[in-house]
């Protein structure tokens, strides 16, 4: 007698599946993969300037392109997919077989780990190449990198999945949820250095992940001096873990409570 596969063995095959059908798309996967890098390209051909002693404005912006990397390829893209799959009838399909809804999560989690892992060595070595990326010699910044990753991507995952019951159609999913990104981008410190922001929108950005997560990658890229022009004057990576942990709970929560297999 063949044994059942449990939740995640199933997740994982899930997983697989999810890059494979990604990967047959090759507008998605050039967006998402090389949009990073094409807007590094651009911000650090017209910023060519110093922000701070030893920090080049490149330095400063690949940091920020990772943390919101990881907020366009977890929450954005499945705040925008899952809705589409659930208006071609693809969730009520999955919802009728043995298949766990667990199991259906791993698979995008996967698959928003996989993608953000390629996004991040093609930006990391883009800026290298061109823009004399310098990076982090230090093994403490490097695990620092390695739990800002799985928790921002654990994070983002969740919180896409939540999300994905707010829009009413997959037509109409990236007119309700890019425009919340791309504000948060700005309210974030991604393209702007975020003590030059005004104190409301410093206080509003406080409340999301984003604005912690690009903190953190500041504190992995950027030398120690600069934690003495953050908004504390240190880097704050225990209040990032409990931030991004609260957000994660918070997506877990909805994402098993409010997930939605169809339409209303």
């Amino acid at each position: 007698m063949n044994k059942i596969p449990s939740a995640l063995q199933l997740g994982i095959r899930r997983g697989g599946l999810e890059i494979r059908q990604f990967a047959r798309q090759r507008e998605s996967v050039v967006f998402t993969l090389l949009f990073p890098v094409i807007l590094l390209a651009i911000f650090g051909s017209v910023f060519q300037n110093t922000i701070a002693p030893g920090v080049t404005f490149s330095q400063y912006f690949v940091a920020g392109m990772i943390a919101s990397g990881l907020i366009n390829t977890g929450f954005q893209a499945l705040a925008i997919t899952i809705p589409m799959e659930r208006d071609v009838g693809a969730l009520k399909r999955l919802r009728g077989t043995p298949m766990p809804a667990s199991s259906y999560f791993i698979g995008k989690a996967i698959l928003i780990f996989v993608s953000m892992v390629i996004q991040i060595l093609l930006l990391l070595g883009f800026g290298v190449a061109f823009f004399g990326l310098e990076m982090p010699t230090e093994s403490s910044k490097w695990l620092t990198f390695a739990w800002l990753v799985l928790l921002g991507s654990a994070c983002s995952t969740a919180l896409g999945i939540a999300f994905s019951v707010v829009p009413k159609s997959g037509r109409g999913a990236s007119a309700v949820v890019s425009p919340i990104v791309i504000i948060l981008q700005f309210f974030s410190g991604v393209f702007f250095v975020f003590t030059q922001l005004p104190p409301w929108m410093q206080q509003v950005a406080a409340i999301f992940p984003l604005k912690w997560l690009t903190q953190g990658m500041r504190s992995v890229f950027l030398p120690e001096s600069f934690a003495s022009q953050e908004v504390a004057q240190s880097w704050e990576l225990q209040t990032t873990f409990v931030v991004l942990m609260i957000w994660l709970a918070i997506g877990i929560f909805f994402s098993v409570r409010k997930f939605k297999w169809d339409r209303d």
